[in-house]
């Protein structure tokens, strides 16, 4: 198991990668910087809540772990 502050830390790092990310891809599909930063930042809130959400119930869940 881990602790929800590893969690949050893992989903902060992650979604800081994907807020780059898909600032480029969107700023190169739009010639927008703001439009792409906007459009990337709502995707990173929705991620990072969903991210942690997913890792809180996992954590739950004994299915596939193997004992040592």
């Amino acid at each position: 198991m881990e602790s929800p502050a590893r969690s949050i830390v893992k989903a902060v790092t992650w979604q800081a990668i994907g807020l780059v990310t898909m600032t480029l891809m969107g700023w190169l599909a739009t010639g927008s910087l703001v439009a792409a930063g906007g459009l990337a930042l709502s995707g990173a809130l929705s991620g990072f809540v969903c991210f942690i959400l997913h890792e809180r119930l996992w954590a739950r869940i004994q299915w596939g772990r193997i004992e040592q």
